[in-house]
């Protein structure tokens, strides 16, 4: 497990702006194993910046369901971090960092939301809504990584996207049912009371 004090992972985060311990490099895509290391490097950022994000958003969360499931999520984040981790040692990728624009668009344009929304009911909608945006993103990016790495007879990492992906389908789901039985109804339901 890795400890709060260490920002879950190595490369050293704080709310505001990546501090990299390694070179930034744009370095050259010329083949589909680069491309594969480019979109991993992503992921370790985008991983980093959504686990702070987590961490501000459970606190935001007026539904006790919605903060176990953001609690969780965020567990699984972390995780995810750990084992992209495992994966740049093994491969020697240490040395280079790439930020993760789409990601950081998500969470900046959550906060945006969380910020105008007065209720706190809409305020949770608007919160799941945001993080199923982020799944949808996710499941794209790591299958589309395990495609890679299968087509590059990389079983192992291949495994590993696709365990991911399963990972962010599943939360997913948790996410719509929650959604369709609680959060969205306790939205209507209020707003509707408050129009009378």
């Amino acid at each position: 497990m890795i400890s709060n004090d260490f920002c879950h992972s190595k490369w050293v985060m704080n709310e505001t702006r990546f501090a990299k311990k390694m070179k930034t490099t744009e370095a050259p895509i010329k083949t589909l194993h680069h491309l594969l290391e480019e979109d991993v490097r992503r992921f370790v950022s985008g991983e980093n910046e959504l686990s702070l994000a987590l961490e501000r958003w459970t606190k935001l969360a007026g539904s006790v369901k919605l903060k176990n499931n953001l609690i969780k999520y965020h567990d699984q984040v972390k995780n995810h971090i750990e084992e992209l981790d495992r994966f740049l040692e093994e491969e020697d990728l240490n040395y280079l960092f790439s930020n993760d624009d789409i990601l950081h668009s998500f969470v900046k344009n959550t906060d945006r939301k969380l910020t105008e929304c007065e209720d706190a009911s809409v305020k949770d909608a608007a919160l799941l809504a945001s993080i199923q945006n982020i799944n949808h993103f996710k499941i794209g990016s790591y299958g589309t990584a395990a495609a890679f790495a299968n087509a590059l007879g990389r079983t192992k990492t291949a495994q590993l996207f696709h365990d991911f992906e399963v990972n962010e389908k599943q939360m997913d789901d948790r996410l719509s049912q929650l959604a369709v039985y609680e959060i969205n109804l306790t939205a209507l339901t209020h707003v509707q009371i408050e129009g009378k």
